[in-house]
């Protein structure tokens, strides 16, 4: 096992363009599950392949126990990749592809099995070792992916994207399986997705970029509680983070035509960065939904998912600014209606605030 450093590390395709990764730091401990997430073109895969020796560093260093890999070839990492692509031999049964780098380096033959069967029996594969991938279901071809790489003992996994080709399900059941299966072996692992929600359930920590550059790396609980600038704070979250720009009263804010209050601690923050508009953060889940008391807000439409309930909708400002889009998150078979009006009022203590131009945290 080993830690792994990214330190200023960089990468330009084109001079005089922004870098595709530009100036990453970053590091991940030994044994730690990180994931790096973010929007298409965030730089993310292109972290990952500089990592893995298929995207050169153009600036900056990257560090693997402590051994700088500018310059070493792929090969000479001491690393296993896990593609969104199985690249299984389909002529090959599991057990014979689980068992091909160890072929390609010469290691005998009962040692082979040896550690084939170890594999299989970490990913449940067992009894499917004489079977061709073709007799398999997509998790399990991925599965066998894995074993591919476990059976290497690296010091560093990677993976990228590996579950993109699955349907619903299967993503979610799997993605299980990785998390509980890098914890077992305990090998340092660096997992690449667009998807926030798979990031958030499978890392130890997660680095979210944004332009190439690392909006912030925390524990997924700190990413949704303190996200540290209104990039992160729409990301995060399904559905995301209610977002207002709304302008300063001597009380707080006004929002859709109504004041709302804040702390002491909170009206202090924003005066100390000399704004009169401030963007608002709220999640769905912050709002207590009423009948009257609190800001009138029209249903536009209802998402019923058995345990829970989102409500998607608009506030109206009575004083002709126009609608405001929102959504609310309620306990399942609330009752609420299509057209339905109803009162909300945030929790003031969960409001998250934002500078309206840098965006960062106040």
């Amino acid at each position: 096992m080993a830690d792994v450093v990214f330190d200023q590390a960089s990468r330009i395709y084109q001079a005089g363009q922004h870098p595709a990764v530009d100036r990453l730091d970053l590091t991940v401990e030994d044994g730690e599950f990180v994931v790096l997430v973010g929007p298409s073109g965030s730089g993310k895969s292109t972290a990952l392949r500089m990592l893995a020796g298929l995207e050169e560093i153009d600036t900056g260093d990257i560090r693997i126990d402590g051994r700088n890999m500018v310059g070493v070839a792929s090969r000479d990492r001491d690393i296993a990749m896990v593609f969104q692509n199985y690249a299984l031999y389909p002529n090959k049964t599991v057990g014979e592809n689980i068992a091909f780098p160890l072929k390609m380096r010469g290691v005998d033959k009962e040692e082979r099995a040896k550690k084939v069967r170890e594999a299989a029996d970490v990913l449940g594969l067992t009894e499917y070792l004489d079977r061709k991938p073709r007799a398999l279901s997509g998790g399990q071809r991925q599965r066998v992916a894995m074993g591919r790489a476990i059976v290497r003992e690296p010091k560093v996994f990677l993976m990228d994207e590996p579950l993109s080709n699955l349907d619903a399900k299967m993503r979610v059941s799997t993605r299980t399986e990785i998390a509980a299966m890098q914890r077992r072996l305990g090998i340092t692992t660096v997992y690449v997705t667009h998807d926030q929600v798979e990031a958030m359930t499978m890392g130890d920590r997660v680095a979210l970029l944004a332009n190439g550059q690392l909006q912030q790396f925390d524990t997924p609980a700190d990413l949704y509680d303190r996200p540290q600038n209104s990039f992160v704070a729409g990301f995060i979250g399904s559905p995301a983070m209610n977002l207002f720009t709304l302008p300063v009263t001597e009380r707080g804010v006004r929002l859709a035509g109504h004041d709302l209050a804040l702390s002491r601690e909170r009206r202090a923050a924003i005066g100390a960065a000399g704004v009169d508009t401030v963007t608002v953060g709220i999640r769905p889940e912050q709002w207590t939904v009423g009948s009257d008391g609190g800001i009138p807000a029209q249903i536009d439409v209802v998402e019923e998912l058995g345990s829970d309930a989102f409500l998607y909708g608009h506030l109206s400002d009575d004083n002709g600014g126009g609608s405001t889009s929102i959504v609310v998150r309620t306990g399942g078979r609330s009752g609420a209606r299509r057209g339905e009006l109803i009162s909300l009022t945030p929790s003031s203590d969960d409001v998250h605030l934002f500078h309206p131009e840098s965006g960062e945290r106040l």
